[in-house]
């Protein structure tokens, strides 16, 4: 069953972010913890961890692409 990386509470002003970089690409393992995405506020970068163990099987959302808190921006199966 996939598990969705859903980007987090962005902090109190921050409203969307764009994402920077896939540390992690479709088919890589991922361990849970592990960082595999970087996105972009006004004010911060925040590394995205991995919620499970498994493999990135989808990228919803690609580098430069904005993002807002809730968002499904990938898939690990």
């Amino acid at each position: 069953m996939a598990t969705k990386i859903i980007v987090p509470q962005l902090g109190n002003e921050a409203t969307e972010a764009e994402i920077t970089e896939w540390v992690a690409a479709v088919g890589d393992q991922v361990q849970s913890g592990e960082i595999i995405l970087v996105i972009s506020t006004t004010k911060a970068a925040l590394e995205i961890e991995a919620p499970c163990n498994g493999t990135l099987s989808e990228i919803c959302l690609g580098e430069g692409e904005l993002t807002e808190a809730g968002d499904v921006v990938g898939m690990i199966e």
